[in-house]
């Protein structure tokens, strides 16, 4: 593997003193290297971007009901949104994945490129302490953090407004898993129209879940309404 280009660095805003880091950040689980993949780094900026969010959610709309807090966290956490904040700063380039992998896609896969961008966000965690990595989230989620008021917004009726305006049926929910106990629950819903692929979204209250599954669907639909 060539080492990282220093591009990559300046466009996340980040110098790495420990190289090995950003190396591994940037390897898929498909490779098979002795210094390790992307895996583990994944699952730690996974949690650090949800505290990052949830954290400037709080802060910039003090008033804002948690409900409409958890539709507006869903919204930039999900990972079409990471995906799409990686594509900005063109991870993909930079991706390493074995060639089968690379035969189907590879790093232009939403998934990949979502896990790869957490990955990256793990590495800075790592490399220089959550102040970095915060840093890193303002600067790449400034833009959908400004907008993100609209997320908070009742997605189910726009979703069914959208819909109707078209002559299509109306949506249908169905919850696809409770987990956790009674006290804090885990909510997975599904949204299905007619004969099309359902939509999901998760939250810790049923509504949320609802509104978050419904905003999916939405930004499948139009992206352009979202």
């Amino acid at each position: 593997m060539t080492e990282p280009d220093a591009t990559l660095e300046r466009a996340i805003g980040h110098t790495f003193a420990d190289r090995s880091l950003l190396r591994r950040a940037l390897t898929h689980p498909s490779l098979d290297r002795n210094e390790g993949n992307y895996d583990r780094l994944e699952f730690l900026g996974d949690r650090v971007l949800g505290l990052a969010i949830a954290e400037r959610l709080y802060e910039r709309d003090p008033t804002a009901a948690a409900g409409d807090l958890a539709v507006r966290y869903n919204a930039l956490v999900r990972k079409e949104m990471v995906a799409e904040v990686a594509r900005g700063f063109d991870l993909g380039a930079h991706v390493e994945v074995s060639p089968g992998e690379r035969a189907q896609g590879g790093a232009d896969k939403d998934a990949i490129l979502a896990d790869a961008c957490e990955a990256l966000i793990g590495a800075v965690f790592l490399d220089a302490g959550y102040a970095a990595a915060a840093a890193v989230i303002d600067r790449h989620w400034v833009a959908h953090l400004k907008t993100s008021a609209r997320a908070g917004k009742d997605f189910k009726s726009r979703l069914q407004e959208w819909l109707q305006g078209r002559g299509r049926p109306l949506p249908t929910y169905e919850i696809v898993s409770r987990e956790g106990p009674d006290h804090a629950p885990h909510f997975t819903v599904a949204v299905s129209i007619d004969n099309d692929e359902p939509a999901t979204g998760e939250g810790t209250a049923l509504r949320a879940a609802e509104q978050a599954a419904a905003q999916a669907m939405l930004h499948r639909l139009d992206p352009e309404n979202e």
